[in-house]
């Protein structure tokens, strides 16, 4: 087994090391983030760092990178308080892909890669349509990292878009369905197999394959 210390992370080149270590967080869910300014120009954005922080208050985070870099989704968000995340699917994730370039802020990333912006009522940021699995989220706390310069955003849950029959009766959704793509490193894109879901971890015994729905435990040959 190979061994990499940290003399040898700090003589690596940047893009090799960059493509390294964003490997060995493992896969990462793949999100578009839409944001709109307040002059109405649209903006959307390829992001793998989308994590769970809380479901009451419902709340999601991601990471900005530091300033040194365009941050037009920043910018954004910090003028109107609104943003959303949009789960990538097999069928667009190329264009998913293509919002990363670094286009200027005159240009819509939807009109530059053909994606198409939808909105609901009464709010302003645009969802991605082509996401089966997307959510509307409201500013509610940046917190600075100063170890590099990035920032944690923080935003609140306020609206949920899905096909009603991917929420199961415990309300677990059954993302593998809506063929949701995930990403390794910077730029491998792949689609999910399921082994199975566990029941609740106890000290007594060893957990068990249960149905998809949670209801009853599923049966084995």
């Amino acid at each position: 087994m190979k061994h990499i210390n940290t003399q040898q992370l700090t003589e690596m080149n940047n893009r090799y090391r960059a493509h390294l270590i964003n490997s060995l967080s493992g896969f990462k869910s793949a999100n578009l983030i839409g944001s709109v300014n307040t002059q109405g120009q649209t903006n959307v954005a390829m992001f793998s760092s989308v994590i769970h922080l809380g479901a009451s208050p419902a709340l999601v985070g991601f990471i900005i990178r530091p300033a040194s870099v365009p941050r037009h989704t920043l910018d954004n968000i910090l003028e109107t308080k609104q943003y959303t995340i949009n789960q990538v699917s097999e069928e667009f994730y190329i264009q998913a892909h293509q919002t990363s370039a670094r286009y200027s802020r005159e240009h819509s990333e939807f009109q530059q890669t053909g994606l198409q912006e939808q909105y609901i009522h009464g709010y302003d940021a645009p969802f991605v349509k082509e996401s089966m699995l997307k959510y509307a989220l409201t500013l509610r706390e940046i917190v600075p990292i100063a170890l590099n310069n990035t920032q944690l955003v923080i935003g609140e849950i306020t609206d949920i878009l899905c096909p009603e029959t991917v929420i199961q009766e415990e309300g677990y959704i059954d993302i593998e369905s809506l063929k949701t793509t995930s990403i390794s490193g910077l730029d491998n894109y792949h689609t999910s197999h399921r082994l199975s879901r566990l029941s609740y971890a106890k000290t007594d015994s060893m957990p068990r394959s249960i149905a998809l729905d949670g209801a009853k435990i599923a049966t084995t040959s």
